[in-house]
Formats: structure tokens, C-alpha cells, sequence
């Protein structure tokens, strides 16, 4: 066998630039897999999260504080999972991970993130000082 016809099958020409203008960490990363209303959702479901907890990071004084962090871990849990999940969406290890355990996987954490993210306002709601930042984290649920 001669070497032309071990490698040629596999090696490829220099595609040059011709590949398009993504580069970088912006090949990587594509929204192209989830349709536009769940790109819609999974931005105001990371935006809300991020902003609940923002509001409730300025809050300076509480009485009854239980609910303040239980509301404030939650939040910040909510944050990173939201965010972890449109990573798994938007990059490359999507294609790596079977797509059913990637979309069970979404249903089950939003599922669970919302369920005790209810239960941590209803606690927030009702233990909170009706200061003004504690209202716009409120609202912001």
C-alpha cells in the first residue's frame, strides 16, 4: 500500500478562511439548537433569577433573616442552574450528552428550581421588613 492511499481519505486541504467569520470562543457557541421561544424563556428565566438575587443582595437589614437567605441561596441556585443548562444548550457538549437526558434533565431542574423557588418567596413574603429593596425582590419573583 502506498502512503497516498493511507492518508488522503483522512487529511483535509487548509480550509483557509473561507469557514466563515466565527472564531475563537464564539465557534463554540451557538443558539442554533433551541427553537426561539425557549431561547426567549431560558433568557428571562436566567435574567429574572439573576435580577432576584441582585435585588435581594442589597437588602442591608432584616429582623427575621431565615427567609432573606433561604430566598437569596435559591435564587443564586436558580441563577447558576439556568445558566448551566443554556451552556449545555449552546455548546458543543450538547452533541456529547444524549439529547432526551439533556431535555429531561431541563424539565426536572426548571421543575424542581420553580417548586422550591415558590416555597422560598412564600417564606420571604411572609418574614420580610417591607423595606424597599425586600419589595422590589418581591416583585421581581
Amino acid at each position: 500500500m502506498e502512503n497516498g492511499a493511507v492518508y488522503s481519505p483522512t487529511t483535509e486541504e487548509d480550509p483557509g478562511p473561507a469557514r466563515g467569520a466565527r472564531s475563537g470562543l464564539a465557534a463554540y457557541f451557538s443558539l442554533a439548537l433551541l427553537p426561539w421561544y425557549r431561547r426567549v424563556l431560558k433568557g428571562l428565566q436566567l435574567l429574572l433569577s439573576l435580577l432576584a438575587f441582585i435585588c435581594e443582595e442589597v437588602v442591608s437589614q432584616c429582623t427575621l433573616c431565615g427567609g432573606l437567605y433561604f430566598f437569596e441561596f435559591v435564587s443564586c441556585s436558580a441563577f447558576l442552574l439556568s445558566l448551566l443548562l443554556l451552556i449545555v444548550y449552546c455548546t458543543p457538549v450538547y452533541d456529547r450528552v444524549d439529547n432526551t437526558k439533556v431535555k429531561s434533565s431541563d424539565f426536572y431542574i426548571t421543575l424542581g428550581t420553580g417548586c422550591v423557588f415558590l416555597l422560598a418567596s412564600i417564606i420571604f413574603v411572609s418574614t420580610h421588613d417591607r423595606t424597599s429593596a425586600e419589595i422590589a425582590a418581591i416583585v421581581s419573583i
